[in-house]
């Protein structure tokens, strides 16, 4: 069967046909951010997964990504994570954009109402501890030269120094970046443009701190960025608009001071550079996040703009959503179709995404004096306007993300759960991090409307509210009634989990 033919769309676990036995449930390429939350999660199910990584087997910390949003840390809270990586970040109650423009992420309604400023490499080591602890296998310096898929699973053929391999999985998942060899190999197109060139990224030391951990400005001519690791280095990423080159052209600190003058004022005496380089920011999706048994995720399914910093965190979302749903069909406890529901619930959160940092860093590189004056009113209008403003930060954080629920669904289905207080005194999403479905009943039932099998835990809720809501393991209300009575409610769910 061709790579790119989508024939099985029902299958759970079971083995393949004799001479083509499974080595494993699940193959994740790529060890990034969302390679590893996507293997921890389904490795924690009790699924084999093995892990694949072009890289050597050591986490680098030549890193873009520094911003956290509160959604993600609300994931990473549903594993247990969140507390360790905030104290050894930096929350900032807002967010800078452009022309004075902020998001005040401290209104959110979160356990964590900010934007944590904390290295990439950071949530790589807690997601690469906790997929090792789960029993993820790790195969460093594996690159795939590509795959071949039928009706019963996948196989990926692979390069290492020590020669040629291949692996067969019930189902594959590319994580591994821009340049993914998955999303090659199931010959999907990555249709997009550039959005802005010649950006320069360096880490660096500084002789002055500057006020904030995360400092950002742009004038038109030139843009900014300075971000702390915590460590006394400082990643800057920087543009010049009369300074434009391609990515092989070289940059040394001294067109890394000029850019961060121009933009904020100063280059705070930046010295001691330990990276240094040039890139250029796209602006692209794929049709298609499903191809037959293989996935995308992360940036190997979308890239765009910095703006934002919502990149890494698209991509551990990406994952959420889809660890649970894998384990689910493997596990045999739903039919495959449910696979489909991750091109319909994650693509257009990703093109939403393209969208909105697009217009992000288009409004802060205008330069004309129209365009600057339009700059201004912008910030203006998310200062003084607060559901405009309210509506931004939603959405950049992620909070605001909902997915589709059909015409006759509860006005809550489809929308994030927030972490409420339980009759017990623990948290929704503590409770989460079983991993399972948590149906939450009014505090005067007893916990008896649960299904036979052992994919939902019954709590309660701590107040008097009486509506019956089934949260996803992913955070999200997969279903809700005001049905009066338990009995209503039990036949209620148990349409509910079936479909």
């Amino acid at each position: 069967m061709d790579a790119r033919n989508p024939k099985t769309r029902d299958n759970g676990a079971r083995n393949d046909p004799a001479g083509a036995a499974r080595d494993t449930d699940v193959l994740v390429v790529g060890a990034g951010p969302t390679g590893l939350l996507l293997a921890g999660d389904l490795a924690e199910a009790g699924l084999g997964v093995t892990l694949l990584e072009r890289r050597p087997g050591k986490i680098s910390n030549l890193t873009r990504a520094l911003a956290v949003h509160a959604r993600t840390l609300e994931q990473l809270d549903a594993r247990g994570l969140a507390d360790e990586l905030v104290a050894g970040g930096h929350p900032l109650g807002s967010l800078r954009l452009f022309g004075g423009a902020y998001l005040d992420a401290s209104r959110l309604r979160s356990r964590f109402p900010f934007v944590l400023i904390t290295p990439q490499f950071e949530v790589e080591r807690l997601l690469e501890r906790r997929a090792r602890r789960a029993g993820v296998t790790f195969r460093y310096e594996s690159e795939v030269l590509g795959l071949d898929q039928d009706a019963e699973g996948v196989t990926v053929r692979f390069r290492t120094p020590e020669g040629l391999g291949s692996l067969r999985a019930a189902y594959a998942v590319g994580t591994d970046g821009v340049r993914s060899a998955v999303r090659e190999a199931i010959g999907l197109p990555f249709p997009g443009k550039s959005v802005i060139r010649s950006l320069v990224l360096a880490d660096v030391r500084l002789a002055q701190e500057p006020d904030s951990p995360f400092t950002v400005n742009a004038t038109g001519e030139a843009f900014a960025l300075i971000g702390s690791f915590g460590d006394g280095w400082y990643r800057v990423i920087g543009w010049n608009r009369r300074h434009q080159a391609g990515d092989d052209a070289p940059v040394d600190l001294d067109e890394v001071r000029e850019i961060t003058r121009l933009a904020l004022g100063s280059d705070y005496g930046m010295h001691d550079a330990r990276w240094i380089s040039r890139f250029h920011s796209d602006e692209r999706q794929v049709p298609e996040y499903r191809v037959g048994r293989v996935f995308l995720a992360g940036d190997a399914a979308h890239v765009h703009s910095p703006a934002g910093g919502q990149g890494m965190n698209t991509g551990l979302q990406d994952a959420a959503n889809l660890s649970w749903k894998l384990a689910a069909v493997l596990r045999g406890h739903v039919p495959g179709s449910l696979l489909d529901s991750y091109q319909t619930e994650r693509h257009p959160v990703g093109r939403a995404v393209l969208r909105s940092s697009g217009a992000l860093v288009r409004i802060a590189l205008l330069h004309s004096a129209p365009g600057r004056l339009a700059r201004i009113l912008a910030a203006r209008l998310l200062e003084r306007l607060r559901p405009v403003s309210g509506r931004a930060i939603r959405t950049v954080s992620g909070i605001g993300i909902a997915y589709p629920a059909g015409p006759r669904a509860h006005r809550l289905a489809g929308h994030r759960a927030p972490d409420v207080r339980l009759a017990d005194g623990s948290r929704l999403y503590e409770v989460l991090r079983q991993g399972r479905f948590v149906l939450i009943t009014p505090s005067d039932e007893p916990g008896d409307i649960r299904p036979a099998d052992d994919r939902t835990v019954t709590v309660h809720w701590h107040s008097s509210r009486r509506t019956a809501v089934l949260v996803r393991p992913d955070g999200y209300v997969a279903w809700a009634t005001d049905a009066t009575t338990p009995a209503e409610r039990a036949r209620a769910l148990r349409t509910a989990l079936v479909h």
